[in-house]
């Protein structure tokens, strides 16, 4: 990734340097396995059983394990996960997460038996459905994970992340960490 973030305009790169851009970034890369092992273990249940439901709740299901090793890694969390701290409320997340997707499978798979779709074009419904309920609660739980289950609880007061690395503005970010002078407030 040091190598992508020369390549990308200033703002960006110094943003994607703060702790939130690289909680971000990885996170987003945790989602991305999560959700290709969700949607392959959804449209193979869903072609062999054909139940909207219980197709994404496996899908869901191999999606979230996969979620939790890599998300701990994602947050350099290492040795035994403490379970009132981070196992459970994990589960407990990933749980109402399970409870939207397993809805919107069942209620996209009801749709599509309600119109006689095809069973690929069913499994293309009902996955597309997911896929699109799974991007609304990204936001969320990265938001939870990062300021609250994953949270650097390490950091004393004098060790601090300074503004410019709890920025969510790209620009507040680049801005901060610019070393031209010209972006710096002048002091008179």
């Amino acid at each position: 990734m040091p190598n992508l973030i020369h390549k990308l305009p200033g703002s960006i790169a110094n943003w994607l340097r703060t702790r939130f851009g690289k909680h971000l970034s990885r996170f987003a890369g945790v989602a991305l396995v999560s959700l290709i092992t969700t949607q392959v273990v959804l449209s193979i249940a869903y072609l062999a059983i054909g139940t909207g439901g219980t197709a994404t709740f496996l899908g869901w299901l191999a999606g979230a394990a996969v979620s939790y090793i890599l998300s701990r890694r994602a947050w350099n969390r290492r040795g035994r996960p403490h379970l009132l701290k981070e196992t459970l409320p994990f589960w407990i997340i990933s749980g109402v997460t399970a409870v939207v997707l397993t809805t919107t499978g069942h209620f996209a798979s009801v749709f599509a038996k309600a119109h006689h779709l095809s069973t690929i074009r069913a499994t293309l419904v009902v996955s597309g459905a997911v896929l699109l309920a799974n991007f609304v609660t990204f936001a969320l739980r990265f938001l939870i994970f990062h300021y609250v289950l994953f949270a650097d609880r390490n950091v004393s007061e004098g060790d601090s992340p300074g503004p410019a690395e709890e920025a969510l503005s790209p620009i507040a970010a680049s801005v901060a960490n610019s070393d031209d002078p010209r972006d710096k407030p002048s002091r008179q």
